[in-house]
């Protein structure tokens, strides 16, 4: 049955080292996008221009089109913020920015962007304190200024809900899409981070979304054991990714089920976790 929604991953969930090896088997999945976050073990934003070229030309022979580059904006410390916390997990992606690097990662995300093809711009809202409302104000301030920017470029911010940052729940998302009314700022709706943010991301959490501003949305499952998630095969664990995806369909979303696996797979093989969480996201997409 082919997929009413296109679906799509972040390679390096396959294979951070190898986008040939990914890309290969996202295709034999069903996969037609593509996000960038990881290849050949660099963060996007570090790779050089030969080695930009030839990875078009990976995504070119498989059919891929690049829907979303995976920067890592604003995951850093906010500066005079409160005190980060260290419950969760910073996950960087092989990404050392600083905030004072922020600005020129914006511009370098545009220029990879407009190289792809791609229209979002994947960023965060600063590594989570003990007090995300108290970031509030200055993740708004960044929201607005980036949006403007996207703006003059065709392109979409797409803020991520990120447990690990100041945004991490869709009560936190509609909030700050509520602040932020520029028609270039969108979400990247990801329910399990919600979940791991103590939130039913479905139906609670959805419900609070303005639907037209859900640009993205990246799949994986987990379930939790105390404060930790337990990442397992997608549609098994404890987001309700059946009611999610047919909400969405009846919601008119007409973008992107994108594949984030987390899961480190059967005797730790991530490779077969992601093709594992490959189907059964087709599955559910098809559904």
């Amino acid at each position: 049955m082919d997929p009413k929604f296109r679906i799509a991953s972040i390679t390096d969930e396959f294979s951070p080292a190898d986008p040939a090896r990914s890309l290969a088997q996202m295709a034999s999945i069903g996969m037609t996008g593509a996000e960038l976050r990881v290849l050949w073990g660099k963060n996007i934003m570090d790779l050089n221009d030969d080695e930009m070229a030839r990875l078009r030309h990976l995504l070119q022979g498989h059919g891929m089109e690049v829907i979303s580059i995976a920067s890592p904006i604003l995951k850093c410390v906010l500066p005079n913020g409160p005190e980060i916390d260290t419950r969760f997990q910073q996950d960087i992606f092989n990404s050392k920015h600083t905030f004072e690097d922020q600005p020129e990662l914006l511009d370098r995300a545009f220029r990879i962007a407009k190289f792809f093809g791609a229209r979002i711009i994947r960023v965060f809202s600063y590594w989570r304190t003990v007090d995300p409302d108290a970031c509030f104000d200055a993740v708004c301030t960044a929201m607005q200024g980036m949006a403007e920017k996207a703006a003059k470029e065709d392109l979409i911010i797409g803020i991520e809900n990120e447990h690990a940052c100041n945004i991490a729940t869709a009560a936190q998302a509609a909030r700050l899409l509520n602040a932020v009314q520029h028609p270039n700022l969108k979400l990247v709706w990801d329910p399990a981070n919600a979940l791991v943010s103590e939130e039913i991301p479905f139906p609670n959490g959805y419900a609070l979304l303005p639907k037209d501003r859900i640009a993205h949305v990246h799949v994986k499952d987990c379930h939790m054991d105390g404060h930790k998630p337990i990442w397992g095969p997608v549609g098994t664990r404890q987001v309700d990714w059946k009611g999610q995806v047919a909400a969405l369909a009846a919601d008119g979303y007409t973008g992107w089920l994108s594949l984030e696996t987390h899961w480190p797979g059967p005797g730790g093989d991530k490779f077969l976790a992601s093709t594992i969480c490959g189907w059964n996201m087709r599955g559910l997409a098809s559904m």
